[in-house]
């Protein structure tokens, strides 16, 4: 919820200024910013709600951990359970934040210069604690511990009939399913601030976001949730440096 909250943080007139739109049509009238902000955080609330509720219910029949919440949720020590995910979540969050901004650099000379411009643009509306938060905590909970734990468990239930662990090849492939699901989410913004998709930037946008999400579907099958969250923090750290260095 902090998170989601933390987009109270951001200029959303700004944001929806920088979309172009259609020629001769204009910003329709928009309510106070107050209230728009808060209407905006309906959606998001409901979802991740019906998420955590999933990862809640689901999680651990299909052997799937979020250690660290696990641990206080039982009264016990939590660090012994982080301690184990920190390393790996550092260093494959880094790994994933130079791939984003290498495959930037790589498709850059196919993207459309007003495409460019708008995209460094909308970069410097997300403040770090939005990244941080919404990135590292509330899309982990939504994309790893409900979607990604959802197809396990149906694969699971489907092929297996429920009984025994599920086989890696089912949590594999929600792994790649859900890696692919949080690409193609980032492309209607990117459709928006384009004016239209080209091939390009849908290869661009997909294969990067799916880059990560498949390295942190993996944290959370064989370390736990909480790794993935810590790469997720540490791919924006590295995307954050990039943006003030210009990259």
């Amino acid at each position: 919820m902090l998170g989601i909250l933390s987009f109270l943080f951001v200029d959303l007139f700004a944001v929806i200024k920088a979309i172009p739109l259609p020629r001769g049509e204009t910003v329709p009238e928009l309510p106070s910013p107050a209230v728009f902000k808060v209407v905006t955080l309906i959606q998001p609330t409901i979802i991740l709600t019906i998420a955590v509720g999933i990862g809640c219910w689901l999680a651990g029949r299909v052997a799937l951990h979020a250690p660290v919440a696990e641990a206080v949720a039982n009264g016990e020590a939590f660090f012994p359970k982080l301690k184990p995910q920190i390393l790996p979540g550092v260093i494959a969050g880094l790994f994933s934040g130079v791939t984003i901004i290498l495959a930037w650099v790589v498709t850059k000379p196919f993207l459309t210069k007003e495409f460019i411009a708008r995209a460094e643009e909308f970069n410097t509306f997300l403040p770090p604690i939005t990244r941080f938060l919404y990135g590292g905590f509330t899309e982990e909970l939504l994309l790893r511990w409900g979607f990604m734990t959802f197809l396990v468990w149906a694969a699971w239930r489907l092929f297996q009939k429920g009984e025994g662990t599920p086989k890696a090849v089912f949590v594999v492939a929600a792994i790649f399913v859900s890696a692919l699901v949080f690409g193609i989410g980032h492309l209607p913004i990117a459709s928006m601030l384009s004016g239209g998709l080209t091939l390009p930037l849908v290869i661009y946008v997909v294969t990067a976001n799916s880059i990560f999400g498949i390295v942190a579907g993996f944290l959370y099958w064989k370390k736990g949730l909480e790794a993935a969250i810590i790469a997720h923090i540490f791919a924006h750290v590295v995307l954050i440096a990039a943006i003030y260095f210009s990259f």
